[in-house]
């Protein structure tokens, strides 16, 4: 009877032989949720989107937690500043 040989794996996987100081190129950046199809535009009028993207106490949440574009976050601010001066929000 022949036997087969069988690596031993380390049982780990190789995400969770990262760490923070090894180079970036295993960098995983989540997709913009404003872009794409079928994606909510963007409005001062649409209170609901615009309480999604500000805290409890008003603050405009940054685009590095919420992961939106750049383009995106800046017409977010801009519609969540005119929902305040038409005390929407």
């Amino acid at each position: 009877m022949k036997h087969k040989k069988f690596k031993k794996s380390s049982g780990q996987s190789n995400f969770a032989k990262l760490s923070i100081f090894q180079n970036q190129k295993f960098k995983f950046k989540k997709k913009c949720p404003l872009s794409g199809k079928g994606a909510p535009k963007i409005d001062y009028k649409n209170i609901r989107l615009l309480k999604k993207y500000t805290s409890e106490n008003g603050k405009i949440l940054p685009s590095r937690i919420t992961s939106v574009s750049l383009k995106k976050q800046r017409e977010l601010s801009l519609s969540v500043k005119r929902a305040r001066n038409l005390a929407l929000i």
